[in-house]
């Protein structure tokens, strides 16, 4: 039996002043972590850029225009047993405060200096913040893969 691979979005929201959001992951079944908002690519046609700001706003209450968002890299991992491949989204930096809209699964939001990120940290949000920070790109574990974005590779249809 084939399992069906995830599809889905990190995003990262820098604050401009050397800082990123970050939530108190609490999914029921899983260890507590810290997680970047995101989330599953859900509607027939939605790029990663549309899942990023949509996800965004459903998990945080912070509207960003999706034509803002910015795919760094494309991540493939395969820790769930199944591939789950995550675009590493980059959105404009904003400082509007995140509300807690899923209390099953997140227990608040903070912003972090880049050189004090808490742990430890969801999986793929690690993958993702080590496509845009150099320094933590160490943390693939074997049978991970990152293919990072050209600038102007874009194609929309």
């Amino acid at each position: 039996m084939t399992t069906a691979p995830l599809l889905g979005a990190g995003v990262i929201v820098p604050t401009g002043d050397g800082r990123v959001l970050l939530g108190r992951r609490t999914t029921a079944g899983e260890p507590p972590t810290w997680s970047l908002p995101g989330g599953k690519v859900d509607d027939p046609g939605e790029s990663f850029e549309q899942a990023a700001a949509r996800e965004l706003a459903e998990e945080t209450g912070i509207v960003l225009p999706a034509g803002r968002m910015r795919v760094l890299a494309v991540l493939l991992d395969h820790e769930l047993g199944r591939p789950r491949l995550t675009a590493a989204v980059l959105a404009p930096p904003s400082l509007a405060a995140a509300e807690v809209t899923e209390p099953h699964a997140c227990a608040g939001w903070e912003r972090f200096p880049l050189d004090a990120l808490p742990g430890p940290m969801f999986y793929p949000s690690a993958l993702v913040l080590g496509s845009w920070l150099p320094d933590l790109a160490d943390v693939r574990r074997a049978g991970t893969y990152a293919y990072p974005v050209t600038r102007g590779a874009r194609v929309t249809g």
